[in-house]
């Protein structure tokens, strides 16, 4: 008796511990999953298994999640994060008459510019470690190919490394792996996943206080381990996000999103999904957006720019 009580125990236990590995496979049926982006795709990085797929290889701008890799090449290069480097802009056409509050010239350190350039996604900040690299910043944006096509990246392409370019192009695909290499770099983690950073600069001294442009990483409720957020105008509202959910680390890559929200309510939709089975619906205008654009109709650029 006591023996067959002890194996029950265990089985109870080892099925507890199967579980989310149960709930992704049970309750991870494609079709019961709706999102607003046009280009998407979901991958459970622990298991390798790509969990839903959509438009996973059509070749769009990414807008600043770009920044992830500014942040790859930035760290590979072992430069000292202390050191203080002026915020300069002057090789990037991209920058011309684009706001910041960041003064021109003033300097921070190397570290905390890389962190607005991630949480915040501040071009100034990211166009600033360019400048500061080793052979200055055309080297900089050699680099970022170089490291995109050794990570297998072979439909993306960057011109420049704020991504307020429209000539900086990947995939959904391809942003899974990026993903899959940022998560092994400590730093990444910890700036995307902060909230606040109040950047002390000098020369003139002065103090700004930023803020995360993912509203998920102030939310309990979540586990965030990556996030990068990107908008233009052509690229639409983008994400790339890496969380835990039930257990497992679930890469997520949204591109080219209908709405000023609904690429942060996709990943609430991807994890309802995960949990429950169900995503849940997206509104009307995200789905006729989304026909319009695999349609390749103008009518889906004025609707966006109606909504904004």
């Amino acid at each position: 008796m006591m023996l067959y009580k002890s194996r029950a125990i265990l089985t109870l236990f080892l099925m507890l511990l199967a579980e989310p590995v149960l709930a992704a496979g049970l309750k991870s049926d494609p079709s019961r999953l709706h999102l607003a982006s046009v280009n998407a795709m979901v991958t459970d990085i622990d298991t390798g298994e790509v969990l839903y797929q959509k438009n996973a290889d059509a070749v769009v701008p990414i807008a600043s999640v770009s920044k992830l890799m500014t942040a790859l090449v930035t760290l590979d290069a072992k430069l000292d994060m202390d050191e203080r480097i002026p915020i300069r802009v002057h090789d990037s056409i991209q920058m011309k008459n684009v706001i910041s509050r960041i003064r021109l010239e003033s300097e921070l350190p190397r570290g905390d510019v890389l962190h607005l350039a991630l949480m915040a996604s501040e071009n100034r900040a990211a166009t600033a470690l360019a400048h500061a690299y080793p052979g200055g910043y055309f080297a900089f944006v050699r680099a970022m190919n170089l490291k995109a096509q050794a990570l297998g990246m072979n439909s993306t392409r960057f011109v420049e490394p704020t991504g307020l370019s429209y000539f900086n192009v990947s995939t959904a695909r391809d942003l899974t792996k990026l993903i899959k290499a940022a998560r092994n770099y400590p730093a990444v983690h910890e700036m995307t996943t902060s909230s606040k950073l109040d950047a002390r600069f000098s020369h003139p001294n002065y103090v700004l206080a930023f803020y995360n442009t993912n509203r998920l990483v102030n939310n309990d409720e979540w586990d965030i381990l990556l996030s990068k957020t990107g908008y233009n105008d052509e690229a639409g509202r983008c994400l790339a996000l890496l969380s835990r959910i039930r257990g497992h680390r679930i890469a997520m890559v949204f591109l080219d999103s209908f709405g000023k929200r609904s690429h942060i309510g996709d990943a609430s939709r991807v994890r309802r999904w995960l949990e429950t089975g169900d995503s849940g619906s997206v509104p009307a205008s995200a789905r006729r957006y989304e026909q319009e654009k695999n349609r390749g109709g103008r009518s889906a650029t004025l609707l966006a720019e109606k909504s904004r």
